[in-house]
């Protein structure tokens, strides 16, 4: 037989593998146009979802990954230019054709390209309607293989993706991170970093923090940062890492207030959440806002609307709008959600608003809606009602029980503290042995905030609720000393200042338990030298809230402020001094401190908001620190116009008050010669004022004496028989003045610098002053009446019994 050349084998062969793949080479070629451009060209000229819907059928057998991608895009624009009333995701997620999309997606999104994959996946997050979406988990995936060659503006919006999925603690998210770390250098995008910032900001060392907010600070100043949205990322960044940094705030309030036509009711409320929770203040931008808000008034006519402008404007609103927003609010009570309602209640809170038909009309929707409320939502409820002194036994036993069902099944630190918290705030705040048991489970995790806050509820119960008090003390107790042992043993493993600080910062210093306050204050001592322009300002803020005199940690406070004043925010200069004047303390290097301090201080005065330029000259007074341009500052006709608002506090007698004004009306012969609660020239409230003649006898006042609690309408009204601040010749006027515990600090009785220099004050109006410390009145030496009668004579009239 002849043999076949091997050429002619070999084109055999070719012939069979082209006849093999020549059906399918037809099939894509043939009916695939040359060019891909008319139909994006067609689908862009769709008015409509319908018609979007019509082309994909027609044309589904030869849509490439682009045209798809074309296709997701078209149908999410569509949907941004409607309205929210107008808006039909689901009616589009429905659509037959949308399903047919989805699947052309899932077949063709390892062809697409990086920003088209984005995209796509952006589109179908927003249409989704599993919570779990097959393409959603395969556009991820393939995102994460392609993570690397992402460019900053890519990978923010990917990032956003996965927050949109609340994977805020995901590898990925993590991953992301660490590119961010890796190129943060180079990076010159402030509008994508801005948004990378926001979505890695819960998983991100304090380090890496500090490095986000000095590249930003340095964007800010090198490239157009006037965008609105970039400056309330870098706000809600800030917020997110819980770190007041004035110079980055003051940036993006300057923002803020040049693009005010930018600005809706949307923007504005969430600027000033985030300034309320980062304590910034800015007088302008609240004046703005006001303005802007009050416009709004009658143009919000839903009650959607109207809730978000009552929320907003009702804090920092004047009488007249506040009357306005209260009477509309009432008009549509019976229509709020229970979302909305507890968002007025909250707000009510904040105007210290005690409006009774307004809280019963809010209530009524609260109890209503009582069972659909999560943990928090509850504790915000009881919180709020407490404040408002709302007491409905109905009310308050349904809010318990659901309280009490939560805490039995909650297993988390924080959550658990919270329920307790809210239980004790409660008119029976006692726990059963399931409820104590609880927080017993969760004691070896908690942190010292959760520690601090169950010691509180516990001693609140221990206090108020006299009905329990024989059956669970013993077991109050035990509580006690195991929350004091894992709050000690938290404290002695803490080997920095730093991880120390990441617990004590969410802690409330003046409700801080005094066991654990000592050995709180000891391991800060021990961290002393760690103490630096960095954290100065929030350890100064800690100790004014405890009122615990350390004249270890104020002296370092002091040095820290005189050697690195230049690193420090001159609008933070308030904070550093605020616990020397609260605990009346000098450190060693007295005018030197204050004077450092001051003079940073000085080139800043004419834009200071005013009322903390009113404190910061408070504070300094109460030191007798007069620094002449703050003075100069203070009292001229331009800045007084700029003061708003000027607060003013009504006093009530406590029941030591009480007793003390009783027996004085006995020792001075009568009720007609002793006057409570006294409005002094320069509004000091003094608490007992009496009058001597030169043979030391009491004068009687007039019959229009001031009542129990009360303050008369003027300082010194001739209201008296001894007409206004002029006295016989050789008569002496006496001010008498209860101090309770709050008036010295917690660890030593050393009086607070504000009771010192209001002591000094009335002396220099002419007042002898008598000063009675609880501490001394409510000793063993002073436990009966007559021992206090014989007292209150030696200090008034210098008798002593023999």
């Amino acid at each position: 037989m002849k043999k076949t050349p091997v050429f002619l084998d070999s084109l055999v062969t070719d012939m069979l593998r082209l006849r093999a793949i020549c059906p399918f080479s037809w099939r894509v070629f043939q009916f695939r146009p040359i060019s891909c451009e008319p139909l994006i060209i067609q689908m862009n000229k769709c008015t409509d979802e319908e018609q979007i819907f019509d082309f994909i059928e027609r044309n589904k057998a030869i849509l490439s990954e682009k045209q798809v991608g074309c296709a997701f895009d078209m149908l999410w624009k569509l949907q941004k230019q409607k309205t929210s009333l107008l808006k039909n995701v689901e009616d589009v997620r429905d659509h037959p054709q949308f399903l047919t999309l989805h699947n052309l997606a899932t077949n063709k999104f390892k062809l697409m390209n990086d920003d088209t994959l984005v995209n796509v996946l952006h589109i179908t997050q927003q249409f989704a309607g599993e919570s779990h979406d097959p393409l959603v988990e395969a556009l991820v995936t393939e995102a994460w293989r392609r993570l690397e060659r992402f460019d900053i503006k890519l990978l923010s919006e990917f990032s956003s993706c996965l927050a949109d999925q609340h994977l805020y603690f995901s590898p990925l998210m993590g991953k992301i991170a660490d590119i961010v770390h890796r190129n943060l250098e180079t990076t010159q995008d402030l509008s994508s970093l801005s948004v990378l910032m926001v979505n890695i900001s819960s998983l991100i060392s304090r380090h890496f923090q500090q490095q986000l907010v000095n590249k930003t600070e340095l964007l800010f100043d090198t490239t157009d940062s006037s965008e609105v949205n970039v400056a309330t990322r870098i706000t809600r960044f800030l917020r997110n890492i819980k770190y007041c940094y004035q110079p980055l705030l003051e940036k993006c309030n300057n923002v803020f207030l040049s693009n005010v036509d930018q600005l809706d009711l949307d923007s504005i409320s969430k600027i000033l959440r985030l300034y309320k929770f980062l304590q910034f203040n800015s007088f302008e931008f609240i004046m703005m806002a006001k303005k802007k808000l009050t416009e709004m008034i009658p143009l919000c006519n839903h009650p959607a609307s109207f809730v978000k402008l009552f929320v907003t404007l009702g804090p920092i609103a004047g009488p007249e709008e506040k009357k306005q927003l209260k009477s509309t609010l009432l008009l549509m009570s019976e229509d709020l959600t229970g979302e909305q309602a507890l968002a007025v209640l909250r707000a009510m809170e904040d105007m210290e608003s005690r409006n009774s038909h307004l809280i019963k009309r809010v209530t009524s929707v609260l109890h209503k809606h009582l069972d659909s409320y999560k943990p928090l939502e509850l504790l915000k409820i009881t919180q709020a009602l407490t404040f408002l002194h709302f007491q409905r036994k109905e009310f308050s036993a349904k809010l318990r029980e659901l309280l009490l069902s939560y805490l039995k099944i909650s297993f988390i630190p924080t959550e658990v503290s919270f329920l307790v918290y809210a239980i004790s705030l409660l008119p029976s705040p006692h726990l059963d042995e399931v409820g104590i048991s609880r927080i017993e489970a969760v004691l070896p995790q908690c942190d010292l905030n959760n520690l601090s806050s169950f010691a509180t509820s516990v001693l609140r119960w221990i206090q108020c609720d006299h009905m329990y008090l024989d059956s669970i003390t013993g077991k109050q107790l035990k509580l006690l000393q195991k929350l004091d042992h894992y709050g000690r043993q938290r404290l002695q493993h803490s080997n920095s200042l730093d991880l120390l600080w990441e617990e004590l910062k969410y802690v409330r210093g003046n409700t801080f338990p005094e066991s654990l306050l000592e050995e709180t204050i000891a391991t800060l001592q021990h961290f002393v030298d760690e103490i630096n322009y960095i954290n100065v300002v929030e350890i100064a803020s800690f100790i004014s809230n405890t009122d615990y005199l350390s004249t270890l940690l104020l002296d370092r406070i002091a040095s820290v402020a005189v050697q690195q004043i230049e690193k420090i925010h001159p609008f933070t200069i308030l904070a550093i001094i605020l616990p020397f004047s609260t605990l009346n303390y000098d450190p060693p290097q007295r005018d030197e401190f204050f004077g450092t301090c001051v003079q940073h201080l000085n080139s800043y005065l004419g834009i200071l908001d005013p009322l903390m330029l009113v404190y910061l000259g408070f504070s300094l007074a109460t030191l007798q620190y007069f620094p002449e341009d703050l003075l100069k500052s203070i009292f001229n006709i331009e800045f007084l116009s700029r003061l708003d608002s000027q607060l003013e506090s009504i006093g009530v007698m406590n029941g030591a008050q009480q007793q003390i004004y009783k027996m004085l009306a006995e020792v001075l012969g009568g009720i007609n010669c002793v006057k409570a609660s006294v409005l002094t020239p320069y509004y000091h409230t003094v608490d007992f004022e009496c009058i001597l003649d030169k043979r030391k006898k009491p004068l009687p006042y007039g019959s229009h004496n001031t009542a129990l609690g009360q303050l008369p309408e003027m300082p010194w009204e001739p209201n008296t028989e001894i007409v206004g601040s002029r006295l016989p010749p050789g008569a002496e006027r006496i001010a008498l003045e209860f101090l309770d515990s709050k008036s010295f600090c917690r660890n030593i009785p050393h009086m607070k610098g504000k009771f010192a220099m209001k002591k000094r004050h009335l002396e220099i109006l002419g007042y002898r002053v008598i000063q009675i410390s609880q501490f001394e009145w409510n000793s063993m030496a002073l436990s009966t009446k007559d021992a206090r009668m014989d007292y209150l004579r030696e200090r008034i009239f210098g008798e002593v019994k023999s």
